[in-house]
């Protein structure tokens, strides 16, 4: 393959990669520094600058920038926002492949457990998924499981994740099908959160600022668990909950990640 041959090999593969079912768009610079960082099988690089994009890897991410460099092939703009609906300020995007469901549910279920699993019961705002997963990854949880009917592998949920989709274990399931471990419910009805140490192996249960956790999750609890919040203030967001929930269990628990 010449160099003038490349791009367009390049976005013909893109495309190819792109129809997999399984294939999962990595959105900007950060997104593909995690992705590689966590073991992630990418399979394309496109970027605006390769030039740029080598500077920005060795700056930000060495540990992964040689990698970067050889993977990515310069492409026109042009081409990339055709391929990409909307492209990163950083002009990279690629396409990584996601993990298999059966080894994220070996994660999920795997006993015995050092960290929480996150379970958001029925969440509505893709943004506040993504940003659970990347708290979740950033306290060393094991994973996150959302119920209901949205994908927590959905474009705009990894795009707000930054690639740390790969750095835990992230899956739908129903309730019945959630992973054995005592149910810590986030509830306003519960004890105060700060008089509960919580257990390395629970299930953090959040439920969506408006409706709250299920009547069937609710009723399943081993424990009710509130955040102390302000009189008349309706709810924290629900990612801001998760950070609160997770960084309790941190303070009370040695398997809990060191600072870095």
């Amino acid at each position: 393959m010449t160099d003038h041959d490349a791009p367009d090999e390049a976005v013909r593969r893109w495309r190819e990669t792109a129809a997999l079912p399984d294939a999962v768009l990595i959105d900007g610079f950060h997104a593909l520094k995690h992705t590689l960082r966590f073991g992630g099988e990418v399979r394309q690089v496109l970027t605006t600058d390769r030039a740029a994009l080598a500077a920005l890897a060795a700056d930000l991410a060495d540990d992964v920038a040689r990698t970067v460099t050889a993977a990515a092939v310069e492409v026109p703009s042009a081409v990339l926002r055709e391929l990409v609906a909307r492209p990163h300020p950083t002009g990279v995007a690629a396409l990584a492949i996601r993990p298999s469901e059966r080894a994220v549910l070996d994660t999920l279920r795997g006993l015995p457990r050092r960290t929480p699993v996150v379970v958001l019961d029925n969440p509505r705002n893709l943004g506040n998924i993504g940003a659970v997963v990347r708290l979740a990854a950033g306290f060393g949880a094991t994973g996150v499981i959302t119920t209901g009917d949205i994908d927590p592998w959905h474009p705009n949920v990894v795009r707000a994740g930054a690639g740390l989709h790969f750095a835990t274990a992230v899956a739908r399931l129903s309730a019945p099908e959630l992973p054995a471990g005592p149910l810590y419910v986030l509830d306003p009805e519960g004890e105060d959160i700060r008089s509960v140490t919580v257990p390395d192996d629970a299930l953090l249960v959040f439920g969506s600022e408006r409706h709250g956790v299920s009547p069937e999750l609710r009723a399943r609890a081993t424990r009710l668990l509130a955040i102390p919040m302000r009189p008349q203030v309706s709810s924290f967001n629900l990612a801001t909950s998760v950070g609160m929930g997770l960084f309790h269990w941190m303070t009370h628990s040695p398997s809990a990640p060191a600072p870095a």
